[in-house]
């Protein structure tokens, strides 16, 4: 058969690889074709659309899953795009991220035995309704489940995968966040289309509703609320009465209603931002890890999974401690620190001085808050781009006995990876929540004179294709 860039094809997946890719295999007039499908599993049949085509492998987005895998369970859930895993049994997915993971080091970080320096697999706690924040979107283009078409209307859900302008109306619990919120978000979407005002048509670019954002506090079990909309005829929304609709439905459990204006065309992360209106309660919830407490904002970020992330940043922690005299000596840096939990919780177990740096102004102020409110004297806290700031502090080299190094998902740029390495710090603790990046970077670090001595996965987002790393580096 003859394959191009664009076709529809049905594929068997017959094995995993890292991100959650599948992996399937065409014979071609050119020879044997190695098709990759994301968010698929061994054993299913699918229908995908080509996207791109090279000589001898093709990447595909998911159309259609025809037929399960015999690998599957069933599961009273709704499901959802952001959960492809979740009729995997947890030990399935354990397996295909352990071994994708791992070849990942040694095909892209050259790191040959890389199961002699492996650690340990730390799963998450609880496997459902693990989220503390959790992203809705309006949309007036929705996507019926059961007929499996396009309908135009009033949708409030998650994204059908594979569009940004389709929304699929989430009507029960879809596993991942509180169920109470998700059984009752049905009640909202109705409150909603009873007021006249439409949701938002991507296409068209224009609407009013746009998305509903949720923080839950696993401390006191409490939910931070966030509305975004446009600013069309806003004065038609009766913002109290939606206020009072929410209290009315989920009670004391309510921290605070928010409100955002947001005429941003773009369907992306600034969409979501501008200035916060109270419209009840507080802007922030609390959460306790390790111990620590924190108040979170809407913006700031806080770990998904806490109660999965006080595993990993015991981990952290432990490789950072492992060697008593390193940590006792000059200062621990803590870089992309968000809220500057890792920092503060190694401030609060030594007398060594820590300095936190992230981008993140909003994130700093919760950081500097929560030190003060934690009475954590031993650390200070600088909202800059972490680059920039190791420039204009080059008073640090050989200063720093420990850097904590924790990056986005896009991973930390090499100009800036540079500038870390240049401070000649003794060891370096790298969280990663892409280990493809992570290994990546694994030749900069080998080049400079570190070694690898310790690492471990952390299933932070279980019936998803993402994994943490904690890796220790020691010069």
């Amino acid at each position: 058969m003859s394959i191009k860039r664009g076709e529809t094809i049905e594929v068997e997946i017959t094995d995993v690889a890292f991100g959650g890719n599948g992996i399937a295999k065409l014979e071609t007039e050119q020879g044997n074709l190695v098709v990759f499908v994301p968010n698929t599993f061994t054993g299913q049949r699918v229908k995908a659309r080509i996207t791109n085509k090279r000589k001898k492998h093709a990447e595909c987005k998911l159309v259609e899953i025809i037929n399960k895998s015999p690998l599957e369970h069933k599961v009273p859930y709704q499901p959802i795009s952001g959960a492809p895993y979740i009729s995997l049994p947890i030990e399935v997915q354990k397996s295909f991220k352990i071994d994708s993971c791992l070849n990942i080091y040694k095909r892209i970080g050259k790191v040959e035995k890389i199961e002699q320096i492996f650690d340990e697999y730390i799963e998450s706690p609880e496997f459902y309704h693990y989220r503390n924040k959790m992203e809705y979107s309006f949309s007036a283009i929705g996507y019926d489940l059961e007929k499996k078409e396009e309908f135009d209307g009033f949708a409030l859900g998650f994204k059908k995968r594979g569009t940004w302008w389709i929304v699929e109306n989430l009507e029960k619990d879809s596993g991942m966040f509180d169920a109470e919120f998700e059984d009752k978000l049905k009640l909202i979407k109705n409150f909603c289309i009873k007021t006249g005002l439409p949701a938002w048509h991507p296409p068209k670019k224009e609407g009013f509703f746009r998305f509903l954002i949720v923080r839950k506090s696993y401390q006191n079990n409490q939910l931070l609320i966030k509305l975004v909309t446009s600013d069309t005829n806003i004065g038609l929304f009766n913002f109290n009465a939606f206020a009072d609709y929410i209290v009315e439905l989920f009670g004391d459990r309510v921290a605070g209603v928010l409100h955002t204006i947001n005429n941003d065309i773009g369907d992306n992360a600034q969409s979501r931002l501008g200035n916060e209106t109270i419209l009840y309660g507080k802007s922030t919830i609390s959460e306790n890890l390790l111990g620590l407490s924190f108040d979170v904002s809407m913006q700031s970020f806080f770990q998904t999974n806490p109660k999965c992330a006080e595993l990993l940043y015991q981990k952290a922690i432990a490789y950072a401690m492992e060697n008593n005299d390193t940590i006792a000596e000059g200062v621990v840096m803590d870089l992309f620190c968000g809220t500057g939990t890792i920092g503060q919780l190694i401030a609060a177990k030594t007398n060594t001085r820590v300095i936190g740096v992230d981008i993140v102004e909003e994130a700093i102020e919760n950081a500097k808050e929560n030190a003060i409110k934690n009475n954590i004297k031993n650390v200070e806290f600088f909202a800059a781009d972490v680059n920039k700031f190791l420039f204009e502090y080059p008073q640090y080299k050989n200063q720093i006995g420990t850097i904590i190094l924790d990056p986005p998902r896009a991973g930390i740029a090499r100009k800036a990876l540079l500038k870390v390495i240049e401070l000649n710090a003794k060891q370096i603790v790298y969280v990663s929540c892409n280990p493809s990046t992570q290994a990546r970077d694994m030749e900069d670090l080998f080049a400079a004179g570190y070694q690898l001595k310790k690492l471990s996965l952390v299933d932070q987002f279980p019936h998803t294709a993402h994994v943490e790393a904690v890796a220790l580096f020691v010069k």
